[in-house]
């Protein structure tokens, strides 16, 4: 168990998917992916997700991410958030919002 005050430091944001590739320098699949938060401008994600998401279908998603883990290099890339999401039988499904709402909105 954390204390509440832990969970509380989390910052938990809704962001629109604005670009994604193939992210060919991963030791495991994965996608490069640039996420607008709105006020918080455009950050840069790597989403192991390539087993149930094609890039086609990434454009202008929207998703739930933590936006204050800091950074991580993964190969060349500089990764600024993670993107949440569930793993059901091995594979990563996307959490994001039921409806379409603002980039940015935080996630209570």
């Amino acid at each position: 168990m954390i204390d509440y005050s832990v969970f509380e430091k989390l910052d938990f944001r809704v962001g629109t998917i604005i670009n994604a590739e193939e992210f060919q320098e991963a030791k495991k699949p994965a996608y490069k992916l640039k996420i607008d938060f709105g006020p918080l401008g455009v950050l840069n994600s790597s989403a192991q997700i390539t087993k149930n998401y094609q890039i086609k279908d990434l454009k202008e998603k929207q998703i739930i991410a933590l936006v204050n883990v800091g950074k991580r290099k993964i190969a060349n890339f500089e990764s600024q958030c993670l993107v949440l999401g569930a793993n059901h039988n091995g594979e990563v499904i996307l959490l994001a919002p039921e409806k379409k709402i603002p980039n940015g909105q935080q996630v209570l």
